[in-house]
């Protein structure tokens, strides 16, 4: 069985900006069909937080529309539970970015190889493709 994939937040915004900073093996993963793919909850509050302060400009995409042009390329929305955020807060480190440590949570949580190129969650621990 081919291991769930988890997309962070910046892929999911590079998939509709055709982004050339994702390297080959993201846009791989991207790509494929094969295997559960998700996105979180976190990614979709992450983005609608950065749209409405102003540090982030969708493009290929409107906000509203997001998961369903994400259902669209058969990535599948993921809820924050409640065992996520206890093992989010319980992470060790002093990294406060909730967002990463949701991704981070939710990917061990899930046994899912998180599709980034941020090299943070390494020292969780967390498999990851980018």
């Amino acid at each position: 069985m081919t291991r769930p994939r988890l997309f962070d937040t910046h892929i999911i915004v590079w998939m509709f900006e055709g982004n050339e900073r994702m390297p080959m093996t993201a846009r791989t993963e991207v790509n494929r069909r094969d295997g559960p793919a998700y996105y979180s909850a976190a990614s979709m509050w992450e983005i609608a937080t950065k749209v409405r302060i102003g540090k982030l400009r969708l493009r290929g995409v409107s906000l509203l529309d997001l998961p369903a042009a994400l259902a669209a390329l058969q990535v599948e929305g993921l809820p924050v539970l409640p065992e996520h955020g206890l093992r989010a807060g319980l992470l060790p480190g002093d990294h406060r970015d909730p967002f990463d440590r949701m991704l981070a949570a939710q990917a061990l949580a899930l046994g899912a190889v998180l599709v980034s190129v941020d090299p943070v969650f390494d020292a969780w621990g967390v498999a990851r493709i980018g």
